[in-house]
């Protein structure tokens, strides 16, 4: 089987490695680089739980391919955060609105929503809600999410904004 050196930037640091041709960045990230907040689901891009960001753009780590990132700069869940821990935006929103329960999908669902909000992208809260029909939530039953998207977007976020009625 054939080797690759790579070397990727992931989460601000260098980080380089030999893969095989085949390998995927998810499987890269988790295994080779010690990143087990990417989670891997059903390994066909469905799920949406093991998205990253690779060069400002949410990517299903599953269905790239670990040399396609060479030289790219990936963000997971764990490089989110600023340095003294403080959340991301999106984390802390996600946090407010409790959306989440299990935590499986949530890394997944954070880094999509942080790459279409990064550098003060100011999306609708319908293309969050379109972008978020890619992950699935076994657990949730989506409320919470859409609550943290509202907030994301300035809308109102409590029960009677799920209901379509005005809070």
């Amino acid at each position: 089987m054939s080797e690759h050196a790579i070397e990727v930037t992931i989460n601000g640091r260098p980080v380089s490695g030999r893969v095989e041709a085949r390998k995927t960045l998810g499987d890269f990230l988790r295994v080779d680089a010690g990143f087990t907040g990417t989670h891997l689901g059903c390994e066909h891009g469905v799920c949406g739980a093991c998205t990253v960001i690779v060069d400002g753009l949410a990517v299903r780590s599953c269905l790239m391919l670990a040399v396609q990132a060479d030289g790219a700069e990936v963000t997971t869940i764990e490089g989110l955060a600023a340095e003294d821990g403080t959340f991301h935006p999106v984390q802390q929103a996600m946090r407010d609105n409790h959306a989440l329960q299990c935590g499986f999908c949530t890394p997944g669902v954070v880094c999509t929503m942080a790459a279409l909000t990064a550098d003060d992208a100011k999306p609708s809260e319908d293309q969050l809600i379109a972008a978020m029909s890619g992950h699935l939530c076994r657990c949730t039953g989506y409320q919470g999410i859409r609550r943290a998207i509202r907030q994301l977007t300035g809308q109102p976020t409590g029960v009677a904004a799920d209901h379509g009625e005005h809070a």
